[in-house]
């Protein structure tokens, strides 16, 4: 396997990336600069605007990982996701693995960050190209933030911009990092390069249209390998993994989609209280201002990557109450994965260093 993964220099990709090299895939990561790479990543320069270098970047790849920038101008992703498309069309990639970086409503909104997002996986599920589309919740990375951690530790207050009666199936980047690993690795049934073509090619194996995905689980478990479990359900119309494991039916054209989340799912102040029994001591959770949020967003990462940031959140707190629930044993047996535990994350990390 010659594996791309795109925005191998951030957070998320960058998890992915070491990954994929810790198991000793050849791996290269595009980036605008070709540097902040994890280490044994073949570092490859170029802007996903510019077509001619991203198909070079897919120059024998046959496989690739992609997460979008932080940019949610509807024109400027459209440009982006054709040109990934495009390549690898061109490439042959046997699968891509798009990580949308946040669950993604079950209706349309009005909220640019998910519509761009949505846009996205139709758009790559429906270029021919074998896709699995990954919709993870919220990080449990993001609470290691200064602007966390420093309240959490100095002042035992659990600071977080979500409601905290809201149920949150929080997801490390170590689990999403293996998560994309077996997505990425999973073969198909009777060895078939396109997974969306499954059911309206002459294989056999798959379901008729009188068959009901909704009962249908999206993989069959068998003895964990890294290959990982067997697709046997229907990828012409889009099988999703949702929260209570079963499939169902999205997009016509596009390939699997599978909702992420972590092994436990807590609201704020149960999460406060998984970190009062770690660190020892009491902790309390306080839902925080979104426009205070965006404030320190912008700061960081400008206007417009706040703005619309930070629209996610104003939407969930106000629609999306169920919108991070998971029920975490139906995706650990469909990807073959153990998930980790909260307890056993909070305790790995080193909260002190992190509030300083």
């Amino acid at each position: 396997m010659d594996i791309l993964v795109i925005g191998a220099s951030g957070a998320q990709g960058g998890a992915v990336a070491r990954r994929l090299a810790d198991f000793g895939h050849a791996v290269r990561g595009l980036t605008r600069s070709g540097a902040g790479l994890p280490p044994g990543v073949t570092p490859v320069a170029g802007d996903l605007a510019d077509a001619a270098a991203v198909r070079a970047a897919f120059d024998g790849v046959t496989h690739a990982s992609v997460v979008l920038p932080m940019v949610f101008e509807p024109s400027t992703v459209d440009a982006y996701v054709r040109n990934i498309a495009e390549a690898a069309v061109a490439a042959g990639v046997r699968r891509l693995v798009y990580n949308t970086a946040n669950r993604i409503p079950p209706v349309p909104t009005s909220v640019a960050a998910f519509e761009t997002r949505r846009a996205a996986a139709s758009l790559l599920g429906a270029s021919g190209v074998p896709t699995v589309v990954l919709r993870p919740p919220v990080y449990l990375d993001n609470l290691c933030a200064p602007w966390v951690a420093g309240p959490l530790v100095h002042e035992g207050v659990l600071r977080y911009p979500l409601p905290a009666d809201l149920p949150v199936s929080w997801l490390s980047h170590a689990d999403l990092a293996n998560a994309t690993v077996a997505a990425l690795t999973l073969p198909f049934p009777n060895g078939s390069p396109a997974g969306r073509t499954a059911a309206s090619s002459s294989d056999s194996t798959a379901p008729t249209p009188t068959q009901d995905p909704q009962v249908s689980p999206a993989f069959t478990p068998r003895a964990p390998s890294l290959s990982g479990p067997t697709i046997t359900s229907r990828t012409d119309e889009g099988p999703t993994l949702g929260s209570n494991g079963s499939a169902s039916p999205s997009h016509p054209g596009e390939g699997l989609t599978l909702d992420l989340g972590g092994a436990d799912v807590v609201t704020g102040d149960e999460l406060a209280a998984a970190f009062s029994v770690a660190l020892g001591r009491p902790v309390r959770y306080v839902a925080q201002d979104l426009d205070e949020f965006e404030a320190g967003l912008t700061h960081a990462l400008g206007a417009p990557t706040a703005a619309g940031v930070v629209s996610t959140y104003r939407w969930i707190a106000e629609h999306g109450h169920d919108l991070y629930d998971l029920d975490p044993a139906a995706l650990e047996k469909t990807l073959e994965i153990r998930l980790t535990p909260l307890s056993t994350w909070i305790a790995a990390q080193p909260w002190t260093e992190l509030a300083r």
